[in-house]
């Protein structure tokens, strides 16, 4: 499952990441073909996912930022039983390996803020048994220096997410080595 979402995102580089009713709406009548949840709570997440699924795109569920759930397991099978989600976002490695286990898609999120996230990609890449699909890491507009320093230490594909304005933005994440950009600014989407 982990290898088809992959090619998928490196087929189609630009990612709706959706923070409300309306952004999702808007994306839906876009090219889009893969939708990041980032709101939402137990209550309105299963119905989020089904229209994303329901108009033929992939969903992925930020589960940290879903109302309700927790950094533990139990909000992994809630997703998994509940929703129809491709799979999960988070910050939480411990929660990666779980997903991979129940047949869902998996993005593990790094803030670089400091050298010190730059040793934890490297740790993850290095001693983790269960590696995501992808790595996200944010402020998308990072030097494409850094983008190929992580893509020289960790196997895994990169997305660059966050402050991603337009089309120069999408460009130089690319050129830097990133398979694919996560945005909420719609402008972004219809490049």
């Amino acid at each position: 499952m982990g290898r088809e979402f992959v090619e998928l995102v490196e087929a189609t580089p630009i990612i709706a990441a959706v923070k409300d009713d309306e952004g999702l709406d808007l994306c839906l009548k876009s090219d889009i073909d893969i939708v990041f949840i980032l709101y939402g709570n137990i209550c309105t997440v299963p119905e989020i996912v089904k229209k994303i699924k329901d108009a033929g795109r992939t969903a992925m569920v930020h589960i940290d930022l879903i109302g309700g759930l927790s950094s533990k397991e139990i909000s992994v099978d809630f997703i998994s039983q509940y929703t129809q989600a491709d799979g999960i976002i988070t910050t939480k490695s411990n929660l990666i390996a779980h997903a991979k286990r129940l047949g869902l898609n998996t993005v593990l999120r790094y803030f670089i803020l400091d050298s010190m996230a730059l040793v934890n990609i490297e740790k993850q890449s290095r001693h983790d048994m269960v590696q995501p699909d992808l790595i996200e890491i944010l402020p998308g507009v990072v030097l494409q220096k850094t983008i190929r320093h992580i893509r020289d230490i960790s196997s895994v594909p990169i997305i660059c997410g966050g402050l991603i304005r337009d089309k120069e933005d999408v460009m130089n994440a690319l050129d830097g080595g990133a398979i694919a950009i996560s945005t909420t600014n719609r402008d972004v989407w219809f490049v």
